[in-house]
């Protein structure tokens, strides 16, 4: 007889259903984290340079980094519990006071000295709720060794270096204007509070990267709030950026500056990593990395910021092993090829993937 199988979304976003338990929990945690109980890269955090536990069920530990496991069932909702969202670091996540953390915003784009906002000021300010996925720009870098046989350098992430959650906060675009927003200003440079970053011997200093003042003002969120609940340690409390379609990199995690410029501003961030190298790129380099390219995981293709649930009737031909493969398409026509152009750092991934099942 031949096997009937019904391929259908499931696991690949996870529901914000927790149990009671679980919620106090990630209270009790965040609550040694601020009291200074937790310390960050110790058996409490269960990862170098990370908080929240890590059990194996749940993540693949990358060197400080901590991918989500698709193959861990995670609730039938749209969102990925915050427990169970990827990390990706520069350092370690940095143990911030909440009550005397300031946001400062500065800078020559601005018509007067600037502003500097507490938590409490942005809790006082019109918030809204925007439902976004935030992607790691190396997410799927091993597959350019197991597809397709040019391995790149940099953590070997598979398909979970993403989570989508039910960001709340403030548009950063009202913050800007209660500053001083001016004419002229051209670019944001976000800095965050993390330790500064040493790579070949060298200190760049904290995580930083500018953004358009276009783009700032039509959809970026200054988050404190992350699927219901206050923003956890390692994904950027008190308050980040959230910038909706760009690469993750772009969503400054532990916000601390903006720096508002009435020229362009750079960073390493957007000058030494975060651009494309390689066949096909300019002798220099592609420009700094913004929007994320079209891509799926086999449960999954994207709507515009979040995920678009789907199903399929599958009746195999025999039973055995066999390889699923998924392909999204954007509203601009923009799909997925069978195989990625290649760049020396291994970013943007988005080949079709082929997942492996076996019919019984």
């Amino acid at each position: 007889m031949k096997s009937r199988r019904k391929i259908c979304v499931e696991s690949f976003t996870a529901g914000q259903g927790r149990s009671a338990r679980a919620r106090r929990a990630a209270a009790g945690t965040r609550s040694a984290y601020y009291r200074g109980a937790v310390t960050p890269g110790t058996s409490d955090g269960g990862g170098r340079g990370i908080v929240k536990p890590l059990p194996p069920e749940w993540f693949l530990p990358h060197d400080g980094n901590a991918e989500m496991r698709w193959d861990a069932p995670t609730g039938p909702g749209p969102h990925t519990p915050n427990e169970r969202f990827f990390v990706r670091n520069h350092t370690r996540t940095p143990r911030i006071d909440p009550d005397t953390w300031r946001l400062r915003v500065h800078g020559s784009g601005l018509r007067g000295p600037g502003a500097a906002f507490s938590l409490a000021d942005l809790h006082a300010l019109p918030a809204t709720t925007l439902d976004a996925v935030l992607e790691c720009a190396g997410n799927g870098r091993r597959f350019w060794a197991e597809q397709q046989g040019t391995p790149a350098p940099g953590t070997a992430w598979g398909l979970g270096g993403v989570g989508m959650a039910a960001w709340h906060g403030v548009p950063l675009g009202l913050l800007l204007e209660r500053a001083g927003l001016g004419p002229a200003a051209v670019d944001v440079l976000a800095v965050g509070l993390d330790p500064e970053y040493r790579a070949g011997g060298r200190n760049l200093g904290r995580v930083r990267r500018p953004l358009p003042v276009a783009k700032a003002l039509e959809d970026v969120l200054v988050a404190y709030g992350m699927n219901g609940e206050p923003l956890p340690p390692d994904h950027g409390a008190p308050a980040r950026l959230v910038v909706p379609g760009w690469v993750g990199v772009a969503s400054i995690k532990w916000l601390g500056s903006l720096e508002v410029s009435d020229r362009p501003l750079e960073s390493p961030w957007s000058t030494e990593f975060y651009r494309l190298f390689g066949p096909g790129q300019p002798a220099g380099g592609g420009p700094p990395l913004t929007r994320q390219s079209v891509k799926s995981v086999f449960e999954l293709a994207p709507s515009r910021y979040g995920w678009r649930r789907w199903a399929l009737d599958w009746r195999p031909g025999a039973p055995g092993g066999h390889g699923l493969r998924a392909r999204a398409t954007d509203q601009l026509g923009r799909t997925q090829g069978a195989d990625a152009p290649f760049n020396r750092e291994g970013y943007l991934f988005d080949a079709v993937v082929v997942h492996p099942v076996t019919v019984v």
